[in-house]
């Protein structure tokens, strides 16, 4: 895998756009709009770049945002694209049930420093063939090395066993968002 840099974002966002269209959590907070998932993804891959890391796998087909919550710093850019985001994708009707997720998340989050795998995607075109496994386990390596476990939720529970069999393991789960959402931990 290779860190990712600016000039990799329309690549990234394309394959998490494709990769994240049908997911309950991503159509919860952005609904199915094309547009509006696209400038998610590339908020997430701006905040990441800035507050962690994205890398993206050998062949260009997968990639990874990976975020430090220790590591955030408030700056007038982080306002400015927290505002981008509300008005091109949540909307402002939509920014108090957004709000109460994000808090309900976090409260599930350890007090030590982690590894937020906010995503992992890969072209739909190459799923199945082994890349998502390859990088997953190059994050896991990436974050052992930084002495922090890996944290991340999902709504797709098909791929569940997929983590298990990669060391992960769900410590919780909850219907709270109208659909079952599992939050999982490695290490």
């Amino acid at each position: 895998m290779k860190r990712a840099t600016k000039s990799d974002q329309e690549k990234v966002v394309s394959i998490l756009v494709d990769a994240f269209k049908d997911n309950k959590s991503i159509l919860y907070i952005a609904g199915k709009e094309e547009n509006k998932i696209r400038f998610l993804m590339s908020y997430s891959f701006v905040s990441c770049l800035r507050n962690g890391d994205v890398f993206v796998s050998k062949d260009g087909e997968s990639c990874a945002l990976l975020q430090f919550f220790d590591k955030k710093k408030f700056s007038i850019r982080e306002i400015y694209w927290d505002l981008r985001l509300i008005l091109k994708t949540i909307g402002l009707a939509n920014v108090a049930k957004v709000l109460s997720r994000e808090a309900f998340i976090k409260k599930h989050y350890p007090k030590e420093n982690f590894t937020y795998l906010w995503f992992i995607g890969v072209n739909p075109k190459k799923q199945g063939l082994g890349a998502g496994t390859e990088l997953l386990k190059n994050v896991l390596e990436y974050s052992q090395n930084l002495r922090r476990p890996v944290y991340l939720e999902t709504s797709t529970k098909k791929n569940i066993p997929w983590y298990i069999q990669n060391g992960f393991q769900v410590y919780e789960t909850s219907d709270r968002f109208g659909f079952p959402f599992y939050f999982l931990k490695n290490g």
